[in-house]
């Protein structure tokens, strides 16, 4: 063997023991999960399902780490801000698509911040109405709203907030005036609508259901492209009549701009496999929510095309927050 093949293959074999001793698997020490929103909430329930499951699959623990405020924003900046080394995962949901339009000034961006690694679940919202008022469909509903623009009344969690934008929407969609009576959360304002204080309102399936199936309160139709099915006798809004009315709330999950591809597809395929188990589909249907678990691309466009929604609601509605 001649000298340089010699050297070419001593210089072989010193590259490859290299590689090897700097391909570290993945994980190998704690991770960080952001839940943007205070314990004890749908978001946080869910995402700490994903904790345990990728605490218990990859053997390092995965720490909750909730980080409320400014619906969401506060932690969702601090996730964007993290180093992209795949050891920061952060709960995304709708408002986080909602926000760029309605805020001043934010310091991230849902589509370009991001590496996007599934939709979790989504969380259809209902239409809501008090039982006394005399309509049974979203037809009936849009006709009085019409006779009588101005006179009818609708709450919602906050202005900006996905109960808020949706309503804004259908308003925009049916050519109506229905007045916001904006709350600080969705217990006073569901206290309000049972009451009659409230006339209508979008309502997420989680925290209505039960009040819709006591019939204190009515629902007219669901928000999703699909049925309901724990409801399957009511209409989508398209199915109702609304032409093109199609949102949700909805949680997924992402990390940092920049992660390396490979930690994004582990995090994929692993959450992708807690979703489409049974078990985990009908614990979240009992929660009032849908389990999906798409690709990472699947759902980066599903972000851009909400974020690109909600950019067109709050300009024809007007909607901005300070």
């Amino acid at each position: 063997m001649s000298v340089k093949r010699i050297a070419r293959w001593f210089v072989t074999v010193i590259w490859c023991a290299s590689s090897l001793a700097g391909a570290q698997p993945y994980p190998i020490k704690p991770i960080r999960l952001i839940v943007p929103w205070p314990p004890g909430g749908t978001t946080d329930v869910l995402g700490r399902m994903a904790a345990a499951r990728l605490t218990e699959t990859w053997g390092v623990q995965v720490v909750v780490d909730n980080r409320a405020g400014a619906g969401g924003n506060i932690g969702f900046e601090g996730c964007a801000k993290s180093p992209p080394d795949g050891y920061t995962l952060c709960i995304m949901t709708v408002a986080q698509t909602i926000s760029p339009s309605i805020y001043t000034k934010l310091g991230f961006d849902p589509i370009k911040d991001f590496s996007h690694v599934t939709l979790m679940a989504i969380v259809p919202s209902l239409l809501l109405v008090h039982p006394s008022l005399p309509v049974k469909n979203v037809r009936e509903f849009t006709a009085l709203a019409r006779a009588k623009p101005g006179a009818l009344n609708y709450a919602s969690t906050g202005n900006g907030t996905s109960p808020h934008m949706m309503m804004e929407m259908f308003k925009t969609m049916t050519n109506t005036n229905i007045v916001h009576i904006p709350y600080k959360g969705v217990s006073l304002a569901m206290i309000d609508q049972i009451s009659g204080l409230v006339e209508s309102s979008f309502g997420t399936a989680i925290g209505t259901l039960p009040f819709v199936r006591q019939g204190k309160i009515r629902a007219l139709a669901v928000t999703t492209r699909d049925r309901f099915p724990p409801l399957p006798e009511l209409p989508t809004m398209v199915e109702a009549g609304v032409k093109g009315f199609e949102a949700s709330s909805w949680t997924g999950m992402s990390m940092p701009a920049g992660t390396p591809r490979e930690m994004v597809l582990k995090a994929n395929a692993e959450l992708v496999r807690m979703l489409t188990a049974p078990e985990m589909r009908e614990k979240l249907l009992a929660m009032g929510g849908i389990a999906v678990g798409d690709s990472p691309e699947e759902f980066s466009a599903f972000v851009k095309r909400d974020t690109e929604q909600w950019g067109r609601v709050a300009r024809a509605a007007n909607v901005r927050v300070n």
